[in-house]
């Protein structure tokens, strides 16, 4: 019998959808389980018939695969990914080739590709988006790690990957080591951003217009045909559409705590090591965590007021301004996404394609939207773009919805409606406009107390002062972090 052409380690349902998706392409799949009783489940029912082989030891399943070995873990992301490293390295021989699909963190990805490259072997840490249906129909799938391994799953990974109007695979090579899990981690942060601008848009509807599901599915509908037509707006217009048993909107029945599984938190947290302003996407984060605080809000609620929602405007006027508002911050979410991408460039030598990185966004994963070709356009003119905000596509969408966006930033604010990404990705844009700002002033806060120095305006940049305020300080000054 022939051997297969790669292995997948890990039968979730993620896992599962995969090796479908390799067969149907015309591979030849092995698979394991560490419960090994899954293996015989999956190959004897979803895979009966399938050119699927079924291993019980990583022996056998390692002795399934045509070399250069290709293992693919499908497994929860931290210690079990590298205790299966660890099990699987004895069997295999120079060259073979070990995949981590599923959410790890970068730096993890960086210290398994080299921990694997000094033993003769090649990894990849690839981004996988899409969820359950991605996985089975068409996939983004993001890879880095070693290059010398892309030659050998390329064909694979680009076959079963989603695919552009133009039939380009939503999968390429990203760069070395972490790069790959670096790019899905920041998509996943977006993914956080667009989610939250999404749900506040639906509070504003509820909470300011009083308009029920059925009418926000309307507008959610009619929004999809346009410059919002995306997979998450798509998805939000058929959940406001769904109706419980009973008939009323199952969405009003679900509790208001949300989960997270950590990639949004690990984006915020790579921003604030880089230096970089993400303040939607740790905005989003940090409106999971409140919304966790159920009881706590619940007992708040009964004791702290604000005004009472009212709204005298012109309906009709005020839900575009909020189509409005929801592009401009989503266009401030991306902009933020890839100046982080940017900088995690510089600081680990990576070398991405930012117009590659929107394509392969396109389809199949969570954020794939008609927008993302704007953000290919824009810097496959300018590869150098340092910001999004100054494409001028992008500029003058923005113009053209500053208005309506300071409109519903101040007419939520005034009715005590919570919106905090979408204000918070207006202060941005305003501070990213602005030539100058407080700092001059928070500089000089910390050399009065803490002698940290400032620059001048009068001076060269990269000369530092010190001001004996009190005159009962010295001279010495302290050292100083500019991020």
């Amino acid at each position: 019998m022939s051997k297969a052409d790669i292995g997948l380690v890990g039968l979730a349902v993620m896992g599962e959808n995969l090796v479908l998706n390799m067969e149907s392409k015309g591979y030849r799949v092995a698979v394991y389980n560490r419960t090994t009783s899954k293996v015989d489940d999956f190959v004897n029912c979803r895979g009966s018939g399938k050119n699927i082989v079924g291993t019980h030891s990583v022996e056998e399943f390692i002795n399934a695969l045509e070399r250069p070995r290709k293992v693919m873990i499908m497994v929860k992301a931290g210690a079990p990914v590298d205790a299966f490293i660890d099990q699987v390295i004895p069997y295999l021989e120079e060259g073979d080739i070990v995949i981590d699909g599923g959410n790890s963190h970068f730096p993890d990805t960086i210290r398994r590709t080299n921990y694997l490259e000094k033993k003769g072997l090649l990894f990849i840490g690839t981004g996988v988006s899409g969820g359950e249906e991605g996985a089975l129909l068409g996939p983004s799938i993001m890879p880095g790690g070693s290059i010398k391994a892309w030659e050998e799953v390329k064909p694979i990974f680009q076959s079963i990957s989603a695919k552009v109007e133009d039939g380009s695979p939503c999968c390429e090579w990203v760069g070395d080591n972490g790069a790959g899990h670096f790019v899905k981690m920041v998509h996943n942060g977006i993914e956080y951003g667009d989610m939250q601008l999404i749900t506040e848009v639906y509070q504003v509807m509820k909470d300011l217009l009083g308009m029920n599901a059925d009418e926000m599915h309307e507008v959610f509908a009619d929004w999809n045909k346009g410059e919002l037509d995306s997979y998450l707006i798509e998805i939000t217009r058929d959940i406001l559409a769904y109706k419980d048993e009973d008939g009323s909107p199952l969405v009003e029945k679900i509790l208001d705590t949300a989960g997270q599984k950590g990639t949004g938190k690990w984006t915020a947290v790579a921003s604030l090591d880089l230096g970089v302003p993400l303040t939607l996407i740790g905005e989003a984060v940090y409106a999971r965590t409140l919304s966790a605080m159920k009881d706590e809000r619940v007992d708040a609620s009964k004791i702290l007021s604000g005004p009472t929602p009212k709204f005298d405007g012109d309906k009709k006027a005020f839900i575009e301004d909020l189509r409005k508002a929801l592009l401009a911050s989503k266009i401030v979410s991306y902009a933020q996404g890839y100046v982080l991408l940017k900088s995690a460039a510089r600081e680990y030598g990576w070398d991405l394609n930012y117009g590659g990185i929107a394509l392969m966004w396109r389809g199949g994963c969570i954020i794939r939207s008609v927008f993302l070709g704007k953000i290919k356009d824009a810097f496959d003119i300018n590869p150098e773009l340092s910001n999004l905000l100054l494409d001028s596509y992008f500029k003058n969408k923005i113009d053209e919805a500053q208005e309506a966006w300071r409109r519903v930033v101040a007419t939520a604010v005034t009715n005590g409606i919570w919106i905090p990404a979408i204000s918070t990705a207006l202060n941005y844009f305003d501070g990213y406009r602005s030539e100058r700002l407080p700092a001059n002033l928070l500089q000089a806060q910390r050399d009065y107390f803490g002698a940290h120095t400032y620059e001048r305006t009068d001076k060269p940049r990269g000369e530092y002062f010190h001001t004996n305020w009190t005159g009962r300080g010295g001279t010495t000054a302290s050292s100083t972090y500019v991020a």
